[in-house]
């Protein structure tokens, strides 16, 4: 078993774990009233995005979600959480540099003494949740089932039920006839859907996309096909099933909870390398941490 299948399937008890910080979570990423900003890259800009929208539709506060690279300091905010794996991203570092003096800031991370605890006031330290593997799996999921609990959205019994149901599940396609996949999300699971592409891009180098749902329609459709696999996340209209499957596509929705569909998704993410020859402990031109020089 490699280092990122292991990660895979150790998600529902990585969840399970997040209870410990649920009230710092609640404290830290609730605020309510507040304005919040959340920075991130790759991964964790998708996971900022999914936060923002979870926060808003609790009623929290206006929160908005800003790739660490493109923040510029325009509007005031309350306080501006970081998420980052390592803590040494540099476009993280940089933006929190730029953040205006006054405005509290938090770093979810899963590694501690790293650069990013000098520019923040306090950090979310899951560190039960941190990887070997460069394609990050567990630590996301962890953050958003922390989240989403802190938020009053979900329970986690129910969350950890449905990823453990997501380990034991079929996988919905043969991976060997398909090499273009799709995503589509709703709502909060639109950064779900955009977290699920790269997934596939990082670890099997296919061909991916991802929108949100009713955009499918607009265009994306047009280059579905045979050996598409079109993957809704969430409560996506039921509709665009059968727009997919006039393209000749594959389609797959499951009644999972979003965040144990997109363990299904990492499965299937891991069975398309392997039948690619890919080793996804190693994946091409990638590293843990993006540090520029």
């Amino acid at each position: 078993m490699n280092d990122t299948l292991a990660e895979v399937a150790s998600q529902p008890a990585v969840w399970r774990r997040t209870a410990e910080l649920a009230a710092q979570a609640s404290r830290e990423l609730g605020a309510p009233g507040e304005r919040m900003l959340l920075l991130g890259c790759g991964t964790s800009w998708f996971v900022a995005q999914s936060i923002a929208e979870l926060r808003e539709s609790a009623g929290l506060g206006e929160t908005d979600a800003v790739c660490a690279s493109e923040y510029v300091p325009r509007r005031r905010y309350d306080r501006v959480v970081a998420i980052t794996r390592s803590g040494t991203s540099t476009e993280v570092l940089e933006a929190l540099r730029r953040v205006p003096a006054g405005t509290r800031r938090i770093a979810v991370t899963a590694v501690r003494g790293e650069p990013v605890d000098d520019l923040t006031d306090t950090r979310l330290l899951l560190d039960f949740a941190d990887e070997r593997s460069v394609v990050q799996t567990r630590f996301p999921t962890a953050v958003l089932a922390l989240t989403r609990t802190a938020y009053g959205k979900k329970d986690l019994d129910l969350i950890v039920a449905d990823g453990d149901a997501a380990l034991a599940a079929p996988l919905p396609a043969d991976p060997a006839e398909i090499d273009h996949l799709v995503f589509l999300g709703t709502g909060w699971t639109v950064g779900l859907a955009h977290e699920a592409a790269l997934k596939v891009r990082e670890a099997a180098q296919a061909h991916t996309e991802s929108y949100p749902a009713m955009d499918f329609r607009h265009g994306p459709v047009a280059v579905a096909g045979p050996r598409s696999l079109i993957w809704s996340l969430g409560d996506v209209p039921a509709g665009l099933d059968e727009v997919a499957r006039r393209a000749g596509a594959t389609v797959h929705r499951d009644d999972l909870d979003p965040l144990a569909q997109l363990v299904l998704l990492h499965r299937f993410a891991l069975a398309l390398a392997a039948h690619r020859g890919l080793d996804p402990d190693r994946p091409r031109l990638l590293t843990r941490s993006v540090v520029l020089t």
